[in-house]
């Protein structure tokens, strides 16, 4: 086997271990000796590709924005006529699990954002951050080339508005409020009507 596909079928262990371990634990309560018994691999083995379990978590998290996109970009390929409906649909139903405190990365998000003070998760958080704005602004740009997204509307602060509000969804999911005034429903029913022509 190659190191290039070793590298991506330890990576793979490693993330689809910690994800399973998140459905039934904490961020804190998972030790690097549960990620090596779940995922069967050695502590060298792990630690050729990791320095901590903190950056297995930020794997986690960097994996879902990915997905998120990619759910986004073959709506857009996929829609001969270039409509804005199912694009923003594979965005709304994403915002949908940002309001679950189950959710892996939600759990991740608070966990790192709790480390904020430690280097090398304020660096993680710094590119997620970055990353999660490029998107946005990306899925904005391509929308007003293609017609659908208002000429006017600015990607660089729409982009981040939008980033805000995801991340306040997460927040509020970990505070487990009585009642839900704004779900996410109406976030991205706000943010369509700032995009859509």
């Amino acid at each position: 086997m190659k190191n290039s596909d070793r590298r991506k079928q330890t990576i793979r262990q490693l993330m689809d271990a910690t994800k399973e371990l998140l459905r039934v634990k904490s961020c804190h309560a998972i030790t690097l000796k549960d990620i090596m018994e779940q995922s069967q691999l050695s502590k060298g083995a792990i630690f050729h590709y990791v320095k901590s379990k903190d950056e297995i978590f930020a794997w986690v998290l960097e994996e879902r924005l990915e997905a998120v996109n990619e759910r986004f970009e073959e709506e857009v390929a996929g829609s001969l006529n270039k409509t804005f409906d199912g694009p923003m649909l594979a965005i709304s139903r994403s915002l949908a699990g940002l309001e679950d405190s189950h959710e892996a990365t939600n759990k991740v998000l608070l966990y790192l954002l709790g480390k904020e003070n430690e280097p090398a998760v304020a660096e993680v958080l710094e590119h997620f951050h970055e990353r999660s704005v490029s998107v946005s602004r990306q899925w904005i740009t391509t929308g007003q080339r293609h017609g659908v997204i208002k000429e006017n509307v600015n990607p660089d602060e729409t982009a981040e508005l939008f980033v805000l509000l995801s991340l306040g969804l997460r927040v509020r999911a970990s505070l487990r409020p009585s009642s839900k005034s704004v779900a996410a429903k109406e976030v991205s029913d706000f943010m369509a009507g700032i995009l859509k022509k």
